[in-house]
Formats: structure tokens, C-alpha cells, sequence
């Protein structure tokens, strides 16, 4: 390269490395100022639970972990709750036993791990992984089905759950993982190893449950599942979440301690943080990772024939995780085993003229590959654009075309789409449904929040409350899981003489956020 050349491109690149350096300087800048202007830290903010480490989950027993866990809310109960100042002692507040949604005070409270046994011996297992910021509370109603159905179930409080948002300032993705592994081992303890054994994963729990069962191929130790059941799963999430521990940079200076949260809002949900630590993202993203690079690393070496049928709920519009990334970073290197997409595409009876994206609208088109494909790929929409009414169109293993049922479930006119929290409740869940059950109160019935008035009366914003928590097709979903359970084992489809298409799909979008906390990740709202 000419002398003149090498100098150029010099100046180019100082320029270029001073112009980045501006740039972060002024992003870390801008944390900061954030961190340093928002609201205090409080008692469930600072107090971190002492949870058993991998190597102790991986000794366990589920006695022990119970013991354990029941350990850790008596401490929180001595630590946090009894050491509340004057002003944190407010009906809203889940910590304050004096709260309606305080939870050791309702009729029974969800964030501890739970057992379900069937009236007789067990004709399966299944184990309940919830998501992030989340709680056992989350797969309650699925696992009461399993239970009538014969199952043994095992719901799992994972690591830094269901106690305090501080939790998950020090857990790491791999004490999920062990904690997977002791609920499995748990499960096939209690029932017979000739019988079916079903993962069912909610979000975070989705992709713990897949990482379970790619394990389970290279561990010949580990109980291989029957059955994946994923919802929402966190398959891929945004690439900014990959980033967020540079968010956290400034806590490293006591003065900034308040830079390791993305979100500090009031704890007014029984079973389920709003606030979130950086860690929560970083964790997630590192989990992510590991899941897609094994995925890639199995379906290359052709050992994916093993994988159970994997059964997945999915909105098209998903602002948590990246739906794009499960169709082309999971069912794309699925064998021809039985698996199943179920997409819930936006209601199309709703005139809202210019308020809907054109995104919107398009986005189940962006989001189907090309056909054929080795998977079922079911479609829950409008009959037609004039109908509330919807169908199922479901495109076979190895088809182009669909075959449509009529669901005899209406759209709801109050829901434009499914979200990230809403499939796993049904509309009369107590805390999160449309029309809550009379019989069960948790101290507030959060999904059917209306909310009309002046900005600035409530304790949390109109976006909180705006996005959808319930599912309208919940029994179609209790429907197609059943179907699973009463077919533990489904014979392999019947090698087809097409030639299977990679998914067409473009990268996963990224969300354009509103909020500067959302700009790597938004679970504080998921319940």
C-alpha cells in the first residue's frame, strides 16, 4: 500500500475510533444520569437470598431444594419485610404484610415450588419451567390438566424466583439449568421410567426446557423428554440484551449502584417482579446463546433425530423475544418428528386505520417460511377480515397448502393481538384475565384494568396496564396439549418425496422502543 494510502486510511480509522469512543463516553454518560435521577433502592433492591449453587442443585433431592427454598422466604420474611421503613408499608406493596397482595396472605401462594400428584399411580411426568422475573404461578392452569390427566407434575421455583427483583443481580443462566435437571430427576423419581416424560417452558423456562433436552442427547445420564411443550419461547431475544451489561458500568462505583437496573418500579404484583437488574438480560442472552450454538452444533453432526416433538404457542407479535429466530434458529433444524408451530396472528376486524403499523399486518407473511417444511405449521386468525370468528389453518409436514377448522372462538373487539404474557392464561385467570374468576382473588385482578383517566394518578404507566396478559384461544391450547398427552409417542410421519425448503425468514427485528430501559430488553411487565 502507497505511503500516502497507509496514511489515509490512518486518519480514518483514528477518526473513526475517536467518533466511537464520543459515542460510548456519551452512552455511559447518559446511564448515569438515568441511574443517578431515578428512584431510590429499596429493601428488595439490595437484600440478595442465599440459593443453592449448581454443584448443590446437582446433589439435591427435591426434599432438600423444598427445605432450601422455604429457608430462603423465611429469611426474606426477617431481612426485608420486617425491616420495611414507615413509607414502604403501602397497600401496593407485595413485601408489607399488611398488603392485600402480600403473598404468605392469600389462599395460596404461587411463587413456592409446587408437587401435584394424580388420584392414582402416575400414568406420566411433566415439569413446569416458568420465565424470567416470573413465578411458578405462570403454568398453574396447564399443570392442573396434566394433573387430570394422570400426570405427575413438578412446578420449580427457578434460582432468584418468586423472592426479590435483587436475586437476579447474582444468578447465573447455568443455576437454572441445574435446577432443570434436579425437577427432572425428581419427576422420573416419582413415576415409572416406562412412562412419558413432558417438559413444558414458558419464555425463559422454553428455552430452558430445549437446552434440557439437547443436553439429554450428548448425556446419556440425563431422562430424555417425551415431549417439549414451549410458549413464548425464548429461543432469541434482542441483540441489544447482548450489550446490556455495559449498562451496568457504572455501578462498579458505589455512587452508581443504581446503573445495574434497567427498571425500578414498585412491586405491586404478588407473583412476579417489575423491577429489573441488567443481570436479568445478561443471563437471558447468555442462555440464548448457548442454546442456538449447540442447536447448530447438534444439527450439523445430524444427532437432532433423537429430539422429542416439540409442540410451540407463539404470538406473531411478540415484544420479548424474537419470533423470527424460533422458526429459523429452532424449527428449522427440526426433524420430521411430529413437531408443531402454532402462530396467533392479529385480529383483523379491527378498523384502526392509520394507529396499525403496516409491519403489523404483514407480519404473520414476513414470518412464514417457505413450504414445505418437516413441521406442522397451524395458523389461529380471523375466518376473514369481516368476522370475529376464527379458524385453524394448518399446513401438514411436507404440504403446501392448508386445511382449515373452524375454532368457534371469537376475537375479542378489545384485542388487536396475542403478546409475549399472554398465552399461558386463560381469560378467567384471578390475576391477569379479561373477566377473572370470582372464586380465586389474589389481592387485584391486573388484567382487567381498564384504564381510563389523567396521566400521573396511578403508580405505574398506562403501558403496564394497556398489553394483553390473558389468551381468548386458551382452550384450543389445553385442546392441542391434551391431544400430546393422550399421544405420548407419535409414530413418525411418513417420509414425504418433497424436498423440505429452509425457512425464508428474515433476521429478527428488533424492537423500536420507547423507553431507554427497553432498548435491551422488556420482561418487567411478563407475568
Amino acid at each position: 500500500m502507497p505511503a500516502s494510502n497507509q496514511s489515509r486510511f490512518r486518519r480514518y480509522l483514528t477518526r473513526g475510533l475517536i467518533a466511537l469512543a464520543v459515542v460510548a463516553a456519551s452512552l455511559l454518560g447518559l446511564r448515569t444520569y438515568v441511574a443517578l435521577n431515578g428512584p431510590p433502592l429499596e429493601p428488595w433492591h439490595t437484600f440478595v437470598p442465599d440459593e443453592l449453587t449448581v454443584d448443590e442443585l446437582d446433589a439435591a433431592n427435591w426434599d432438600q431444594y423444598v427445605q432450601a427454598e422455604n429457608a430462603i422466604f423465611e429469611r426474606m420474611r426477617v431481612e426485608v419485610t420486617q425491616q420495611l421503613d414507615p413509607e414502604d408499608r403501602v397497600p401496593y406493596n407485595r413485601y408489607f404484610e399488611g398488603s392485600p397482595v402480600y403473598p404468605a396472605n392469600l389462599f395460596e401462594d404461587w411463587n413456592h415450588s409446587y408437587l401435584l400428584e394424580p388420584a392414582g399411580k402416575p400414568s406420566g411426568a411433566v415439569v413446569m419451567l416458568h420465565g424470567l422475573t416470573d413465578s411458578p404461578y405462570s403454568l398453574r392452569h396447564i399443570a392442573r390438566r396434566y394433573r387430570e390427566h394422570g400426570f405427575l407434575v413438578i412446578g420449580i421455583r427457578l434460582p432468584a424466583h418468586g423472592t426479590v427483583p435483587a436475586a437476579l443481580t447474582a444468578v447465573e443462566w447455568e443455576d437454572w439449568m441445574a435446577a432443570t435437571r434436579l425437577a427432572v430427576r425428581a419427576a422420573r423419581q416419582r413415576s415409572d421410567p416406562a412412562d412419558p416424560l413432558h417438559l413444558v417452558g414458558y419464555s425463559n423456562g422454553g428455552a430452558l426446557a430445549v437446552k434440557y433436552a439437547l443436553d439429554a442427547i450428548e448425556d446419556t445420564q440425563l431422562a430424555r423428554p417425551d415431549r417439549l411443550i414451549l410458549i413464548s419461547p425464548m429461543i432469541g431475544i434482542t441483540r441489544f440484551a447482548g450489550m446490556a451489561g455495559l449498562a451496568a458500568l457504572p455501578a462498579l462505583l458505589p455512587a452508581f449502584e443504581k446503573a445495574a437496573w434497567l427498571g425500578l418500579l414498585p412491586e405491586f404484583n404478588p407473583f412476579k417482579y417489575n423491577s429489573f437488574p441488567v443481570n436479568g438480560a445478561v443471563q437471558s442472552h447468555r442462555l440464548t446463546e448457548a442454546l442456538r450454538r449447540q442447536t447448530q452444533r447438534l444439527a450439523a453432526a445430524d444427532r437432532l433425530t433423537g429430539l422429542a416433538p416439540i409442540l410451540t404457542f407463539q404470538s406473531v407479535l411478540d415484544f420479548t423475544v424474537s419470533t423470527p429466530a424460533i422458526i429459523s434458529g429452532l424449527f428449522a433444524h427440526l426433524p420430521e418428528n411430529g413437531s408443531e408451530l402454532v402462530l396467533f396472528d392479529v385480529n383483523r376486524t379491527l378498523k384502526f386505520g392509520p394507529l396499525m403499523r403496516p409491519a403489523t399486518t404483514a407480519a404473520i407473511d414476513r414470518l412464514l417460511p417457505t413450504l414445505p417444511q418437516r413441521y406442522r405449521i397451524t395458523i389461529i386468525a380471523n375466518a376473514d377480515t369481516d368476522d370475529a370468528d376464527t379458524v385453524a389453518r394448518t399446513i401438514a409436514p411436507g404440504e403446501t397448502t392448508a386445511q382449515t377448522r373452524l375454532l368457534g372462538i371469537p376475537y375479542p373487539i378489545q384485542i388487536f393481538s396475542l403478546s409475549h404474557v399472554a398465552i399461558p392464561f386463560p381469560l378467567d385467570d384471578s390475576l391477569y384475565g379479561l373477566e377473572p374468576n370470582p372464586n380465586e382473588f389474589f389481592g387485584a385482578h391486573l388484567g382487567a384494568i381498564a384504564a381510563r383517566g389523567e396521566r400521573g394518578a396511578l403508580i405505574v404507566n398506562l403501558d403496564s396496564l394497556f398489553r394483553i396478559a390473558s389468551n381468548p384461544f386458551f382452550p384450543y391450547l389445553l385442546a392441542e396439549i391434551e391431544e400430546a398427552i393422550a399421544d405420548p409417542a407419535p409414530a413418525m410421519p411418513a417420509q414425504s418425496s418433497a424436498v423440505f425448503a429452509k425457512p425464508d425468514v428474515p433476521p429478527p427485528a428488533d424492537p423500536l422502543p420507547d423507553d431507554y430501559q427497553e432498548l435491551f430488553l422488556q420482561p418487567a411487565e411478563d407475568p
